[in-house]
């Protein structure tokens, strides 16, 4: 069997790839694997277009320049090695409300996306206020023994688990 055409891989076998990942990105570059800054750098080049002068004033973006770094070529590279995997492995397709949705919660397309758009803005928000993004402190702040990661990867799996229950119940 070819790896590249399997539609799900071991969760073992992905986390220790991506440990090992971490290690070498470390190792290599002297930097950790992380994307939530990534998003931060987008909106200040999207923003840079419209306002140049905001950008160049802005506190925030005078200490994260809006640029394209190794972490925003990841998250590319994220989004086409999801596509060229899903195209592999022949589950590729578009799909605007899931199935498990559609069950659990509506049919409409208009909630689906209402409710995703919501979430993607808190989960920015949560992000910049922890530091990081899942990513960033569930592989590599915890692999570097972070108490802050450490912390806020114990807050992620409360936040799933309590809305997890929320959603499906007990």
């Amino acid at each position: 069997m070819n790896v590249f055409t399997m539609v799900k891989w071991s969760p073992y076998v992905v986390g220790a790839l991506i440990g090992v990942l971490n290690i070498i990105a470390l190792l290599i570059s002297d930097k950790v694997i992380g994307t939530s800054t990534s998003y931060a750098r987008a909106s200040g080049m999207i923003r840079k277009i419209f306002d140049k002068e905001y950008v160049e004033k802005n506190e925030f973006y005078l200490k994260t320049a809006p640029e394209v770094d190794w972490a925003f070529m990841l998250v590319i590279g994220i989004v086409f090695g999801s596509f060229i995997s899903a195209k592999l492995s022949g589950d590729f397709g578009i799909v605007t409300v899931p199935p498990m949705w559609a069950n659990e919660i509506s049919e409409g397309f208009f909630l689906r996306f209402v409710v995703a758009m919501f979430g993607g803005v808190i989960i920015a928000i949560g992000s910049r206020w922890s530091g990081g993004c899942t990513s960033g402190h569930g592989i590599s702040g915890t692999g570097q023994l972070s108490v802050l990661s450490w912390i806020a990867v114990c807050a992620f799996f409360i936040g799933g688990i309590v809305t997890a229950l929320l959603i499906y119940g007990i």
